[in-house]
C-alpha cells in the first residue's frame, strides 16, 4: 500500500539564514526605492489635504511648545537655566531633533495598520511603508531647519563650523528610529493599542531628555542613564560649540543604534509574511 505523499510549503525567508537573509533584505530595499518615493509623495499630499493651515502645522507645534516653556520660565514656575545660545534657538534645535525621533517612531509604528487594505491585496516589501513614513518625518525636519536658519538671522547668531557635521550627527538617531518603527509596527498588529502606549511613553520621555532645557548638574546622573540624551544633544552641540561635549556617549549610542536597526530590520523582514493574516 502506497503511503500518501505530503507537500509542505514554507516561506523562502524562513529557510534563508546568515548572509542570504541580509542579501535578500538589501536587494528588496533597492528594488522598492521607487515605491518608497511614490508612497512618500502620496502620503505627504494627503496628509494636509483640506487642512486650514496645511504645512504650517509643522511650524505651529514647535512654537506652541517653545512659547509654553518661555512663559513658564518668565513666570518663575519653571527654571530653565542658562543656555549658551538664545533660548528660543536652543529649544527649536532640540525640539526639531527630538521630533525626528518621536515623530518617526509614532508614524512608523502605525504604518502597517494604516496600509492594511493595500497589504492584503498587493505583495510588496513592507519595509517600504516604514521607510516612506520616515521620509515624511525627515521632510518635516527640513521645514523646521529652514526656521532654525531664520532664527540665526533674527537673533544674530553665527553658528559654529560644526553645523557642517550636523546632518551626519543625525544619522544614528534616524537608524534607531527606523529600527524601533519597524519593531513597533509588527507589535501594533498584535496589540492594537501599542501606538497609544508609545505616544504616552514618548511624551513622558521627552521631559527626561534635555530637549527644551540644558542638562542640570543635579540630574547629570539621570542624563547619563538616558540613552537618547547623547543623540539629541550632540547635533545641538555641533551648532553651538563645534564639538560634541560627550563624544564617548554619542559614539556608544551610535553603535547601539545601528545594531538595533539591523536586528529590528531582520525581525521585521522575517515576520512580514505573517502580516496579512494579522490585519
Amino acid at each position: 500500500m502506497n503511503q500518501p505523499s505530503y507537500v509542505v510549503y514554507t516561506s523562502d525567508k524562513a529557510e534563508k539564514k546568515g548572509f542570504g537573509v541580509w542579501k535578500e533584505m538589501f536587494r528588496e530595499l533597492l528594488r522598492s526605492r521607487e515605491l518608497i518615493v511614490r508612497l512618500f509623495i502620496r502620503d505627504l499630499i494627503s496628509r494636509y489635504k483640506q487642512s486650514l493651515f496645511g504645512y504650517f502645522w509643522v511650524l505651529i507645534n514647535p512654537f506652541v511648545a517653545i512659547g509654553t516653556f518661555i512663559l513658564l520660565n518668565k513666570a518663575g514656575i519653571l527654571n530653565i537655566g542658562y543656555t549658551d545660545i538664545p533660548y528660543p534657538l536652543f529649544a527649536l534645535i532640540g525640539l526639531s531633533v527630538w521630533q525626528l525621533f518621536a515623530g518617526g517612531v509614532m508614524i512608523g509604528s502605525h504604518s502597517i495598520l494604516a496600509a492594511g487594505s493595500m497589504i492584503s491585496k498587493i505583495n510588496f516589501p513592507r519595509e517600504a511603508l516604514v521607510f516612506s513614513a520616515m521620509g515624511q518625518v525627515i521632510f518635516d525636519f527640513l521645514v523646521r531647519f529652514c526656521l532654525i536658519i531664520l532664527f540665526f538671522i533674527v537673533f544674530k547668531f553665527v553658528p559654529s563650523w560644526g553645523i557642517l557635521l550636523f546632518p551626519f550627527a543625525l544619522i544614528p538617531l534616524i537608524f534607531l528610529t527606523l529600527g524601533l518603527g519597524m519593531l513597533l509596527s509588527i507589535i501594533n498588529t498584535i496589540v492594537r493599542d501599542t501606538a497609544n502606549i508609545v505616544s504616552i511613553f514618548i511624551t513622558f520621555l521627552m521631559f527626561l531628555t534635555p530637549v527644551l532645557y540644558p542638562v542640570p548638574m543635579r540630574f547629570a546622573t539621570l542624563y547619563k542613564f538616558n540613552p537618547l540624551s547623547p543623540l539629541i544633544v550632540a547635533p545641538r552641540d555641533l551648532i553651538a560649540y563645534g564639538y560634541i561635549k560627550d563624544p564617548v556617549g554619542f559614539w556608544v549610542m551610535s553603535t547601539i543604534s545601528i545594531l538595533v536597526f539591523l536586528v529590528c530590520w531582520q525581525i521585521f523582514h522575517l515576520a512580514e509574511t505573517k502580516l496579512p493574516e494579522r490585519l
